[in-house]
């Protein structure tokens, strides 16, 4: 599923130009859905985080019980490596990941020895920094860790995200805000969440129903430091509908601005601005 352009892929020791066959018929990850991914970001020459990407790479996979066959510091070099064969300026989104070959005995389980591994590169643009989206509430929720793989970013959860994006774009608006199985706002249907009320910043409490984001915690260091009251709490709906400001986090927009929840109406204001500004200060002087 290409949803970039310039497309190159990594795989087998080697890299190759084109979005290229990876994946046969009878693998676990084909039919069995152990696959994971994550995703990092190459913006004006810098590849923020790209270290921490790499490493939930790995952990995602020990979540579904592959093995992991690279290494963090490795799969950076790949990563780089590949990075080279793009024009000075390019926004490319990368992505590692992991799939299960072959299964115990019983097939369910995938095996220990065999994993398959890639990266694929896109070109994907950045958004506008003023393009901002409207929320609605979702009949559907997070899953636990005692009913799903919450703790990794696999691609067996993704289905439950895309029925909450098509109910929401079936009412006329962009995402949702998703709620956990207790009835807390947890995340929306692609990124990590927050609001702005009387100058302070307000988080879902990482609970186990949704990955904390390597973006979003780089966004509270960044607040924190700047002197700015970040809360990582129990929220719901209705705080909300109280709030002054809201963004989302996540790693392909990095800060997305909310312009309406439900019947809600947000401006673009300074303190989602400034997360931003704060944001790639940051990128610029250590990635």
């Amino acid at each position: 599923m290409a949803t970039g352009t310039n497309i190159r892929t990594y795989y087998n020791g080697t890299w190759h130009d084109g979005d290229i066959s990876i994946i046969r018929a009878a693998d676990h990850g084909a039919w069995l859905g152990t696959t994971v991914f994550d995703g990092a970001r190459l913006v004006n020459g810098l590849t923020p985080d790209l270290d921490k990407h790499c490493a939930r790479t790995n952990r995602s996979a020990e979540a579904l019980m592959l093995t992991p066959t690279v290494s963090t510091d490795d799969m950076v070099a790949i990563v780089q490596e590949g990075l080279k064969a793009y024009a000075p300026g390019a926004a490319v989104y990368i992505r590692p990941m992991y799939w299960g070959l072959d299964g115990d005995p019983t097939a369910i389980i995938p095996s220990p020895d065999t994993t398959g591994f890639a990266v694929c590169l896109e070109e994907i643009p950045m958004a506008a920094p003023d393009a901002a989206v409207a929320l609605c509430k979702t009949q559907f929720r997070r899953p636990v860790l005692e009913s799903s793989v919450v703790n990794a970013k696999a691609g067996c959860l993704y289905p439950n995200n895309a029925r909450m994006l098509q109910e929401a774009r079936s009412r006329g608006f962009h995402n949702t805000l998703t709620c956990d199985v207790m009835g807390n706002v947890a995340e929306t249907a692609t990124s990590n969440v927050f609001m702005v009320r009387d100058g302070e910043v307000f988080t879902p409490i990482p609970n186990g129903t949704f990955l904390a984001g390597i973006t979003r915690a780089r966004h509270i260091e960044n607040l924190r430091a700047d002197g700015v009251t970040v809360h990582e709490t129990i929220l719901g709906y209705g705080d909300f509908d109280k709030a002054d400001e809201i963004f989302l986090s996540g790693n392909m927009s990095k800060v997305t601005p909310v312009k309406a929840f439900e019947g809600q109406q947000y401006q673009i204001g300074p303190l989602t601005r400034r997360v931003r500004e704060m944001y790639w200060d940051w990128a610029a002087t250590t990635a």
